[in-house]
């Protein structure tokens, strides 16, 4: 099976080779994801028609026909198509019509393909490695019609192209499979929940969905992670605007001036060009986002959404500099606010702690390595399986890293 697949996908990729081929090569280079997705499918639906490559009931353009495009799904669920701009039904044509110059079939249907980018726009998956790092874009009919829950019973993950959906906890027999498609968001529950009202059918997700407990635990938790604290170190409370900003713990009014000189000088820094070049110098773009950390630990609540953004900013650069026990002491700063805002069974919470424990060890602290690599193969053999490259590889290193924590145990000689 697996060959006849390689076969496909040779004959597929010959094609596309052909194709792009005729084209200059700085136009090849602008193609944008879409673009490419866009003529994989109809390169695809050709091979199938023609009978060149075989169509499988979970590989055939027909699933593709069956889905619905973005401009129907805002039509039928909130009755608004204001939601669709103009300039964005412009942009498809031209996309459209770009596909069509590519591929220059005599029978080619723009308006077809002007509608697949719509489909695109409401189906189309983002493509992870085992770390979650994005590699690419797909289009997977049949995960698709898997609807969205702000309580998943399931996750998306890849094992190279193909999208597995395992289930993180017991599902009984007719229960239907969720996800949440919100894997890489650091949002407040009243965010998202605004979001899931916008983007899916807002039957499906209540509001309690993102919160502890009735309407004050949402004011708290979105207050938390989106708002300002109080000002008393002593306090640990929040702010909530009426007549000026007012902490909900003690009573203590914030100065408004204060705040928006805060907010301001944050936000020039982080407009400085060192940060926003692709190309920055990373030990100049630490000096400036521990700057930013500085100011946002003045405003911000310690599980602050925009504290730990700035913080994973800061781990990122520490770890391309190998600046490994820095790195480590951040990396530690983020779990109170991954555990806070994801299930206790989700990928990105079981990668951080991965990335803890392979830090800990890095830097002989063995025993603690051990400890946060047993927590991530508890969430990871859920949500990634056993049997792939990934966590055979991370198996290997909690039996090597308890090995040696077994060994420095041992009486010596």
């Amino acid at each position: 099976m697996k060959g006849e697949e390689e076969r496909s996908e040779w004959k597929l990729h010959r094609l596309e080779c052909q194709v792009l081929s005729r084209l200059d090569h700085d136009k090849r280079k602008s193609l944008t994801p879409s673009i490419r997705l866009m003529l994989r499918l109809h390169l695809r639906r050709k091979l199938q028609n023609d009978k060149i490559v075989p169509s499988t009931a979970m590989d055939n353009y027909n699933l593709v026909e069956a889905l619905v495009a973005c401009i129907l799904f805002i039509t039928i669920f909130t009755a608004n198509m204001s939601d669709i701009t103009e300039e964005q039904l412009v942009l498809y044509a031209k996309m459209a019509n770009l596909v069509n110059s590519i591929l220059q079939w005599p029978e080619i249907n723009i308006k077809e393909i002007a509608e697949n980018f719509s489909k695109f726009a409401c189906n189309a998956h983002t493509i992870c490695d085992s770390e979650l790092r994005p590699v690419g874009t797909g289009l997977y009919p049949v995960i698709s019609i898997i609807n969205h829950s702000c309580l998943p019973n399931s996750v998306l993950v890849f094992e190279g192209r193909s999208a597995l959906v395992p289930t993180v906890q017991h599902i009984p027999t007719g229960t239907e499979f969720m996800f949440n498609t919100h894997l890489f968001m650091f949002q407040g529950a009243d965010k998202l929940y605004r979001d899931c009202w916008k983007h899916y059918d807002s039957t499906e997700c209540s509001k309690e969905q993102y919160l502890l407990l009735g309407e004050y635990d949402d004011i708290q938790e979105s207050a938390i992670l989106e708002g300002y604290k109080c000002k008393s170190e002593k306090c640990g409370g929040f702010l909530l605007y009426g007549k000026g900003f007012q902490c909900q713990g003690c009573g203590l009014v914030r100065d408004k001036e204060e705040i928006k000189r805060i907010t301001t000088e944050i936000k020039l820094l982080s407009e400085e060009k060192i940060i926003s070049s692709s190309t920055c110098n990373y030990q100049e773009a630490i000096s400036i986002y521990k700057w930013i950390e500085k100011l946002q630990t003045e405003l911000y609540h310690p599980l602050s959404v925009n504290l730990m953004q700035n913080r994973e900013k800061i781990l990122k650069s520490l770890m391309e500099l190998e600046h490994w026990a820095e790195a480590l002491a951040y990396c530690k700063l983020t779990i109170p606010f991954y555990q806070r805002v994801y299930p206790a069974v989700h990928p990105l919470l079981g990668l951080q702690y991965y990335t803890c424990g392979k830090l800990e060890w890095y830097l002989g602290d063995t025993d603690e390595a051990v400890k946060s690599l047993i927590k991530a193969v508890d969430i990871l053999r859920i949500t990634h399986g056993t049997n792939t490259p990934f966590m055979k590889d991370l198996l290997m290193k909690l039996e090597e890293a308890r090995a040696e924590a077994s060994y420095r145990l041992s009486p010596k000689e």
